[in-house]
């Protein structure tokens, strides 16, 4: 019997999801999180086979549960809404055993949990085809951006990191030019889409 902890934090799609695994003749839900605090503390009491879990959840998300799992005997399956590359990669260094969009058909999830307990990892594939695109902003551009879309301006930035008010303009032209956008607004956005904030 494969045991299964679910984390979502949406509660009609973590009872749907419950329902649908243990209608599997050789799976059973042992635990249901709408957290990533109380997923972790779930895997580490019940100690279940596979943890499906969702991205964007409060408390913690589920790409900091999955790092603080890493190495705990629990396979991963991360099932998200979101196919953003920076959170794909992220899964990728958590070790996660597979990572799902939620709007792939219900039986191809206890069909990837099978999977990933044979050992195989399991990946949607338009994430694979995304993965190669990388953050195009250096260290020091990403610190600037963050620092943007913590709604600090111009002067704020400029004397938190050190630097004049001139250096900061130009780190943010150059930021926009790079994300091929038109303002600080679209930047965050984009930035955001893609999964590059930590």
């Amino acid at each position: 019997m494969i045991r299964i902890v679910i984390a979502e934090d949406q509660r009609m799609l973590l009872g749907a999801l419950s329902s649908l695994l243990d209608l599997e003749p050789d799976m059973e839900v042992v635990g249901r999180a709408d957290n990533g605090e109380e997923a972790v503390r779930l895997v580490k009491e019940l100690r279940p086979d596979v943890c499906v879990m969702d991205i964007e959840m409060p408390a913690k998300s589920g790409l900091e549960a999955a790092e603080e799992l890493k190495g705990s005997g629990c396979k991963i399956l991360m099932l998200t809404t979101f196919a953003r590359s920076g959170y794909f990669e992220r899964a990728l260094k958590a070790g996660v055993h597979g990572y799902m969009l939620k709007d792939s058909p219900s039986e191809e999830l206890a069909e990837s949990i099978r999977s990933v307990m044979a050992g195989r990892r399991i990946y949607a594939p338009e994430l694979v085809d995304d993965a190669g695109e990388e953050n195009p902003l250096t260290e020091r551009e990403t610190e600037v951006l963050e620092l943007m879309a913590d709604g600090k301006n111009t002067k704020e930035i400029a004397s938190q990191l050190y630097l004049t008010t001139g250096t900061v303009r130009n780190y943010i032209s150059v930021i926009l030019d790079k994300l091929g956008v038109g303002n600080r607004i679209e930047a965050i956005m984009r930035f955001k889409e893609k999964g590059w904030f930590k």
